[in-house]
């Protein structure tokens, strides 16, 4: 198996949150509205995951706010692109091997 997969449910969910930019509240509501409300993000959870996201480089900071509360965007790396391929790869074959004992 790769070193970088499997993915925890909230790097998943944030790395598909920032295919285009977007601020930490952003993610949070976005993947609380992919997960229809199943994944809610804290915010130590979530700065946790950007802080080791953007040491891995598969994001990067996108834009920040200088002024009032300084919000920060982030985008997805191409390495990031790459690296959730990879977790998707990983991710149907196991859909496709359970579909084949019938679950």
């Amino acid at each position: 198996m790769n070193k970088e997969t499997p993915l925890t449910e909230a790097v998943y969910y944030i790395l598909l949150a920032v295919r285009e930019p977007n601020h930490g509240y952003g993610i949070i509501q976005d993947v609380f509205d992919m997960t229809d409300g199943r994944v809610n993000l804290g915010p130590g959870t979530l700065y946790g995951a950007i802080n080791s996201l953007l040491e891995k480089g598969w994001i990067k900071l996108y834009s920040e706010e200088k002024q009032s509360r300084k919000k920060k965007s982030y985008v997805i790396t191409p390495l990031g692109v790459e690296v959730f391929k990879k977790e998707v790869i990983r991710l149907n074959e196991l859909i496709k091997n359970g579909e084949k004992m019938g679950v």
